[in-house]
Order: C-alpha cells, then structure tokens, then sequence
C-alpha cells in the first residue's frame, strides 16, 4: 500500500493511478474517512489523558480518605463516552483500511503514459521463424505425438487443464529443473520449496487481496487460497521482519503450480496451454535496498532472457505502459514469445518493481547499522520462466515437416538424451 502521507500530499498522482490502473476508489469518501478517523483519535486520546488525571485525583482523594465519589462518577461518563467513540472509530478504521488497500501503486516516472497500446517494444533477439510446410498449433503437435491429452483432462477437472504424458511430461520437467539450476548456479538465487495454500494475510501483503478475490481458488473453511504464484510465499517469507541492510539483496527462486480461476474468453487465442486455470512456473523475488531496486530489476529481467537465450527462442522485451501495469506494480517488463499457431506474442514472464508497495502492506523493513534507522525494502519478482506457454513455443518453433519436434539443446541432458520428440 502507498503512505498516507503521500496519498494526502499527492491526490493528482493518486487520481492518475486510480485512472490508468482502473480502479473505483471515491477519493472523496475516502479523503473524508481519513480526517474522521484522527479527529476520533484525537477526542480518543484526549478523553483517555483525562481519564487518566481523574484516576490519579481519585487516588489522592482515597489517600486523603476525602470522598473521591465526585471524581468517579465523572470517571464513568468519560469511560462511557470513550467506548461509544471506540465503536465509531473501528466502523470508521475498517472502511478506511479496506479503501487504503483498495488504492493502487503509483507508476515510476519513466513509465509510458497510455494504454496497453502504448506499450515499447524495447529489443527483439532472434527471428520469428519461417517453414518451408504448412506449420501446425501447438495442439496439433502435442495431439499428434500423444505428449497432452486435452480431452481427458477435461474430464477429470473441466475446461482449461491438461495432462502432460510422455515426453510431455517429461520436457515439462526437464525445463522446471533447467531453470531452477540456472537461476541458482549462474544467478545466485536460493532455491525455496514453499506451501502451495497460503492465508489472508499473505495474499493481502502482495497485493492480490482484496482487488482479485474473485480469480481466487479458496477454500472456505480455513480461509486459504491457492496460491496464483509463487511471488506470494516468497514474498512473505519475510513479512512482519526486520532485515539487515548488509544481507540485501535477497534472492529467492522456486518452482510451483500456479492456480488461477480466470481464464478469459474460449476464443481461438485461448485454447490448448495459452491460458489455463493450472500451470507451472518457476519465479524469481528479491528484497533490495531502495536505491539498487532499479538496478535489481535490470538484472532480473536479465535473469529471464538468460532462459530465452538458451533455449534459443525468438522474444521481445516491451515495457508496460501505466495502463497496462498490475495492481501493485510501479514498473513492468514483459518478456514474450511468438506464437506461430495465433500469430501473436505470448507473454512469458513479467518482471516488475514494486518499490516498497507490498513492504508496507507485509511490514517488511530493513535496518541500517550505521544509524539505526529502519526503512522499508523494495521487492521485485519476475517469471524465470512460465510454463505452459513455453512448451507452447517449443513445439511450434521447433517442429518439422514431419509433426516432430526438436528438442533445445540446452534441454537435452534434462531428458536424457532425447534430440527429438516424436511418436512413440
């Protein structure tokens, strides 16, 4: 969440958040309920001080065995006023909290004014490819060499899952291992195998909560949620503590399912493994200090493009334009891949800066040894990557005439050899 502060100092820049990042918070009421709620701790503390002057004169009257009748019937009528103003005052906190949480991150200055149309491009490495034969969709492919059964799938648990089977799997897994190696070996991340339910209050301290409850796979008895991405339990780790400046950055990886209720419309854009309600991915958090954040997020969208790189796929980096950020996002890089089954760029990981959003919302600080102060961290996370949608460009780029598909070399020793996956 912002400061309020900030948001009192700065409602232009909160009405502009609130624009681009469509989100219907009344300022207004919520300007009003601010106000209110400190003139109610103000009366609060104000009665609580007398009512402490009273007790101390009742005290004296009892040690001078004067009659301190007076002063404790005074006592009660504050007493009383103090709890009614109490009963007002958390209506008043509660609206207030859930509108403060309601509010969203204010973009860095350098992000693109606009819409999603007004994203940049900034780079494209390698070339979409070009077939000599009439190309076939990933589900074509996956069908063909009996590697994803869509339709069982749909059986079992309904539309938008899959089974992997086979070499499927197999690819699925091998990609998972290759890079959770890279980012811990080459990049330095600490691998973390983390809970795939978490609480409220983890999902509240990133941001999903309150706004994407509805997305949410819960469970209502215990009030846990599936988690939508590992960025939640790694980015909680460290909620509630106070961190030492010299650690930081701390950079955690993982590998998790991903569950997500939303899965969009059922047009020719989304079916197969392009959005699905189950997916695996490998994610990557770091806590930083403030003014290596930015530094931080270069390096892990660096990080992202390292998998690319390697599995020699053709992708773009685009920078997000203020309407098309997330919810808690202060800035926002895309990496995409080309689809040849819709003809489009497929979306593979976003690596964001929350500057110190989510901090302030999971308390999450650091201490400065040299003068004791404590500040709050800034947190990025970004997609090391994200399945399905990479198995997606692997068996459309790497098809061949035959329906067979080639495996990346970088993949090879994670499925034992295999060069080529074709029908068994």
């Amino acid at each position: 969440m912002l400061d309020i502060k900030f948001i009192r100092e700065n409602p232009k820049l909160i009405k502009e958040a609130l624009k681009y990042k469509r989100s219907k918070v009344d300022l207004v009421r919520f300007f009003d309920l601010d106000q209110r709620r400190r003139q109610f701790l103000q009366e609060i503390e104000a009665l609580r001080a007398e009512q402490n002057k009273i007790n101390d004169s009742i005290s004296l009257s009892i040690k001078e065995a004067k009659d301190p009748s007076e002063y404790i019937g005074r006592l009660k009528g504050i007493s009383a006023q103090i709890s009614d103003l109490e009963v007002q005052f958390k209506e008043v906190r509660r609206e207030f909290n859930f509108m403060l949480l309601s509010i969203p991150n204010v973009a860095h200055p350098s992000v693109p004014l606009g819409d999603a149309s007004k994203n940049k491009v900034l780079r494209q490495e390698g070339s979409v490819p070009k077939f000599d034969f009439t190309p076939l969709d990933h589900m074509s492919i996956a069908e063909n060499l009996d590697i994803i059964d869509f339709q069982r799938a749909v059986k079992v648990s309904g539309r938008n899952f899959v089974f992997f089977k086979g070499k499927g799997a197999l690819l699925e897994r091998a990609l998972l291992n290759f890079m959770l190696d890279l980012h811990i070996q080459k990049h330095g991340y600490k691998e973390i195998f983390p809970p795939y339910l978490v609480s409220r209050d983890s999902m509240t301290a990133t941001g999903q909560l309150p706004k994407m409850e509805e997305d949410m796979y819960k469970t209502t008895e215990d009030d846990l949620f599936l988690i939508p991405t590992a960025e939640v339990p790694l980015t909680n780790i460290h909620r509630g503590e106070v961190l030492d400046a010299e650690d930081l950055p701390l950079c955690y990886t993982a590998f998790t399912s991903c569950f997500r209720r939303e899965a969009g419309s059922y047009g020719k854009d989304t079916r197969g493994l392009v959005r699905v309600h189950q997916f695996d991915k490998v994610e990557m958090v770091k806590f930083t200090l403030p003014q290596d954040s930015y530094k931080e997020l270069d390096k892990l969208v660096n990080d992202a493009e390292d998998v690319l790189r390697a599995l020699e796929l053709p992708y773009r980096v685009v920078e997000l334009a203020y309407g098309d950020l997330s919810f808690a996002a202060a800035k926002c890089y895309d990496l995409e891949v080309f689809s040849v089954g819709i003809s489009r760029w497929l979306e593979v990981s976003s690596c964001s800066n929350f500057e110190d959003f989510q901090a302030r919302r999971g308390n999450i600080r650091f201490k400065d040894k040299h003068n004791g102060k404590t500040s709050f961290v800034h947190t990025l996370n970004g997609s090391g990557l994200a399945l399905a949608r990479i198995v997606v460009a692997i068996l459309e780029n790497f098809q061949d005439k035959d329906g067979n598909v080639v495996v990346p070399k970088a993949l090879r020793s994670y499925m034992n050899g295999t060069e080529i996956i074709c029908r068994e």
